[in-house]
C-alpha cells in the first residue's frame, strides 16, 4: 500500500526546509523532496524523516516509549500538562503555529492543542518509535524526526509556540524560528522531583544542583522571563506505574525491570515537582 502525506503534515510544508540545503520540500509519492533531489522518506506511521549523516541515539527505544505511553496515559503528569498548555495558550495566535521540540510522544503538545482549536502543532524528536505515538497524539499534530542539536529544518520565524518539556534545548534555534512576538515553554525538573525515587533507586539520573544557573545562562542571550509557575504535587503510584516511571527515563537503560518489581525498591508514592516557564525572545 503506497505512503501518503499525512493530512496533519501538509500545512507544515512551507516550514520545513531540507536539512542539507536549506531549500523547500515539497512531496513525491512517499517522500519529500527539495530541487536539489535531496529525498526524505515518509514513514507509514505518519511521520517523516529528516536526519541525514549520523543518526542520534540518545531518543526513546520501543520500551521506553511504550512506558512514556502507558504513565503518561494514566494522568499523573496532567498537572504539568494543564500549566503547559495555560502558558502556551496565552501567547498563541487563533491559527498559530506550535513547535515541541524533543516531543517524546507528543504528550504536551496534544495537550496545547486541545486548547488551541486552530492551531496547528508539529514536534521534533530522534525517537522513530516516540514519533509513531505524536504522529497519533492528535488530528493537528505531525512529526518529523529530527536532533535537537543541530540546525532546525524549519524556516526562520515560523512558530508562535516553541514547547521544551523535559528536553535538550538549543536557544539560538528557538530564537530563530520564532516569530518575535513568540514565546518559548520550558519546563525542568527541581531539586524535589521524584526524590524517593531516586532515593529508592540508587541507578536512577540525579538532577544537577546547578540546573537553573546553567539554564540561565543558556537562555538569556536570546529570551526574557515572562511568566513562571511551579508545579508541585504529590501522587501516589501502582508497582506498575512506577515500573514505567523509571522505564521512561534514561535511567531504564541501566536498570532491569523484573530487578526492580521483586527487589521492593519501588514506592508508592512520589513527590512531582517542576518549574513551568515561559520566554519571550530578545
Amino acid at each position: 500500500m503506497p505512503v501518503s502525506l499525512s493530512p496533519a503534515l501538509e500545512p507544515f510544508l512551507d516550514l520545513l526546509r531540507c536539512p542539507t540545503c536549506r531549500t523547500a520540500l515539497h512531496p513525491d509519492h512517499a517522500a519529500l523532496r527539495c530541487p536539489a533531489g535531496h529525498t526524505f522518506d515518509i514513514a507509514r506511521h505518519g511521520y517523516v524523516s529528516l536526519l541525514t549523516g549520523t543518526r542520534a541515539t540518545s531518543g526513546d527505544d520501543a520500551a521506553m516509549a511504550r512506558a512514556r505511553d502507558r504513565f503518561l496515559s494514566t494522568g499523573r503528569y496532567a498537572p504539568i500538562r494543564q500549566a503547559v498548555a495555560r502558558l502556551a495558550a496565552g501567547a498563541v495566535p487563533e491559527q498559530g503555529t506550535v513547535l515541541d521540540v524533543g516531543c517524546g510522544t507528543g504528550y504536551y503538545l496534544a495537550g496545547v492543542l486541545d486548547q488551541l482549536p486552530a492551531a496547528r502543532g508539529l514536534g521534533l524528536d530522534t525517537s522513530v518509535r516516540a514519533l509513531r505515538s505524536t504522529a497519533r497524539a492528535h488530528a493537528r499534530a505531525a512529526a518529523v524526526t529530527w536532533d535537537v542539536f543541530r540546525p532546525f529544518p524549519l524556516a526562520d520565524g515560523i512558530a508562535d509556540i516553541v514547547l521544551d518539556v523535559f528536553a535538550p534545548r538549543n536557544p539560538s534555534e528557538f530564537h530563530r524560528v520564532l516569530r518575535p512576538t513568540g514565546r518559548l515553554v520550558v519546563v525542568r525538573p527541581t531539586k524535589r522531583h521524584l526524590a524517593e525515587l531516586r532515593g529508592q533507586v540508587p541507578a536512577v539520573v540525579t538532577i544537577d544542583p546547578t540546573k537553573e544557573q546553567r539554564l540561565s545562562k543558556a537562555l538569556t542571550p536570546f529570551f526574557e522571563t515572562s511568566g513562571n509557575q511551579q508545579i508541585e504535587y504529590a501522587t501516589p503510584l501502582t508497582r506498575t506505574q512506577a515500573l514505567d516511571l523509571v522505564g521512561m527515563t534514561p535511567s531504564a537503560r541501566h536498570l532491569n525491570r523484573a530487578d526492580l518489581a521483586e527487589n521492593g525498591l519501588l514506592p508508592d508514592q512520589v513527590t512531582v515537582s517542576v518549574l513551568a516557564t515561559a520566554y519571550r525572545p530578545r
